[in-house]
């Protein structure tokens, strides 16, 4: 573990996973680990959050000596973080947000998209080069349920050849009726073809403002499927609707 490292991350299948004891002797509880666990873990799902693991720990005469551990989810662990009411708790929690900040980033996204193709298994299914770019991306989002909002999509569509931006990704989705083009509440939130499709969920946020009066501000966000969706829809040969942006310098 690197000195800047708060706590190690181990990746597996796909999902970055810390130790319970390590979390427990960083946070610097007082409460033994298995009281630690017994208060703490019953909200959550064995399996789902949690896996239960055998650990190994050194004993005085140097003998090394099974224990039990647990692979704990970076959600979880940001949860514990904030039961355990402490300063180390905050500080644990800061440092696994910005891990999962980094992880849920497009750009990284299509990194491990690139990581999977080196798996012989995952070769073999791609049939030609003009096929590529949508198994890469397919790959890279069937192990995440993350929504990215529309500028993130076109990050992606532009480091897969696709010379579009934000702004001509809005146009081009209001043009082709996914977005609702014109009105003054629900302007450039999904219409009800994409939504029934999933390819968009609207993240509401509430905003108290200063005067006291509340508001509510709506983002519309691609889900996995509406990513893969217009990837495959941006990068076909065929599609009309899509081949100026590929062609454009």
């Amino acid at each position: 573990m690197s000195d800047n490292q708060l706590i190690k991350v181990e990746v597996k299948n796909d999902r970055q996973l810390v130790s319970a004891r390590d979390l427990h002797r960083g946070l610097g509880l007082s409460t033994r680990f298995s009281k630690w666990v017994d208060q703490n873990f019953r909200d959550f799902e064995e399996n789902e959050d949690f896996t239960s693991v055998t650990g190994v720990t050194v004993v005085n005469n140097g003998a090394k000596k099974p224990i039990k551990d647990y692979y704990i989810t970076i959600d979880m662990a940001k949860q514990l973080c904030l039961l355990s009411h402490t300063e180390k708790g905050k500080q644990y929690r800061r440092y696994l947000i910005e891990i999962e900040r980094k992880w849920n980033d497009p750009a990284e996204i299509v990194k491990r998209g690139y990581a999977i193709l080196q798996n012989e298994n995952t070769q073999l299914r791609i049939e030609n080069q003009a096929m590529k770019p949508k198994a890469l991306f397919a790959d890279a989002v069937s192990t995440s349920n993350k929504t990215i909002l529309v500028g993130d999509m076109a990050k992606i569509l532009k480091q897969n050849g696709v010379n579009i931006g934000s702004i001509r990704l809005f146009q081009w989705l209001r043009q082709h009726g996914y977005l609702i083009r014109r009105d003054a509440s629900d302007h450039n939130m999904p219409t009800q073809k994409s939504m029934e499709r999933g390819l968009f969920k609207v993240k509401e946020t509430v905003i108290t403002h200063s005067d006291g009066h509340v508001t509510v501000s709506k983002t519309p966000k691609i889900t996995g499927k509406g990513q893969v969706y217009f990837v495959n829809k941006f990068l076909e040969s065929s599609n009309p609707d899509t081949k100026r942006f590929r062609e454009e310098k």
